[in-house]
């Protein structure tokens, strides 16, 4: 029998001035020993739990932290409440959608729930050393750049931060709290990496030019990506490769017609060549989202022990804040 999953809907997870807040659900496996004392939290009768933060797709200008794609629609019980049912607590994140704002902000978005399940590690029992950015599509791409600049102060932005009413005098003391933005993993399913290449790549078979003003990828830097190549290579998971980078698994169908192949092909190979080789899956014939998919109860299969892998590899590794 399954086991029973609590689930916190619609917790703010920061606000920004202007925007409405930040929201995401978080789903706690319930313990089978009783929960001690009439005010506890669902984590107090078990082992810190390794985190997983999703991050849904939409081309960063749609969908919402309930959806995750076609195939997943009707899986009873959900496809986070499974994720919670194999042990991990799991928060799904909502984020700055492109007619709010443009990048960086999804980024700093995304930095900012990681900050906060830290934060807030004890309050519900996570491990807040061990969060897998887990991403699709868009949410792909958030949660590779999330594997690839944590802590990188230029990228870290201010959502979330506690702010000072005034600045500090010079020489004054000013003991504000640290919280690491870094993931110990990254499940990037089939999410764009080199926003620069995406029309080569594709042929001119894809639905769309992504260098057109109105493509996704035009949409989320504010304007043509060639005309504005410096903040597309900044936006591009692949520009920030470096040695030292947590684990990756990349899986991407061989049918994609919205996101090349290559894009995920070229992120595994640039994690190589720095010696921070990815784990790949191509899945044969299925297009965007998993459509045509032989056997979509595999990838999540697949997903999910390399998240288990990685995060029991992680336990006893302390992370920053």
């Amino acid at each position: 029998m399954p086991g029973r999953v609590h689930i916190l809907d619609g917790v703010e997870y920061a606000a920004v001035l202007g925007y409405r807040p930040l929201l995401l659900d978080l789903y706690l496996p319930v313990p089978d020993e009783p929960v001690p004392g009439p005010g506890a939290s669902p984590g107090q009768a078990r082992p810190p739990l390794p985190v997983v933060l999703f991050l849904h797709g939409g081309g960063w200008g749609l969908g919402t932290r309930r959806e995750v794609g076609p195939p997943f629609d009707g899986w009873r019980p959900s496809f986070f409440e499974r994720l919670a049912q194999e042990g991990f607590a799991v928060a799904s994140a909502d984020y700055r959608l492109t007619g709010e704002a443009t990048f960086p902000a999804q980024l700093h978005d995304v930095k900012a729930a990681v900050r906060w399940l830290r934060r807030n590690a004890g309050e519900y029992g996570l491990a807040g050393e061990r969060i897998v950015a887990w991403g699709a599509s868009a949410g792909g791409h958030l949660a590779a750049l999330l594997g690839l600049t944590g802590d990188v102060p230029g990228l870290e932005g201010a959502v979330g931060e506690q702010r000072l009413p005034e600045p500090p005098r010079p020489g004054s003391a000013v003991d504000l709290p640290v919280v690491s933005s870094a993931v110990a993993a990254v499940v990037d399913w089939y999410g764009p990496t080199d926003l620069l290449s995406m029309d080569a790549q594709s042929g001119g078979s894809g639905p769309m030019r992504h260098d057109a003003p109105e493509s996704p990828e035009s949409r989320l830097i504010g304007g043509r990506l060639s005309e504005l190549p410096g903040l597309a290579r900044i936006a591009s998971p692949v520009s920030h490769v470096r040695p030292g980078a947590p684990p990756f698994l990349i899986m991407h169908g061989t049918a994609d017609h919205a996101v090349p192949l290559a894009q995920s092909q070229s992120l595994a190979d640039a994690l190589a060549a720095a010696g921070s080789p990815a784990e790949t899956a191509w899945i044969g014939g299925s297009d965007h989202m998993w459509l045509g998919a032989p056997d979509v109860e595999e990838i999540f299969a697949s997903s999910v022990d390399f998240a288990r892998r990685v995060t029991s590899a992680a336990e006893g590794s302390v992370a920053r804040g």
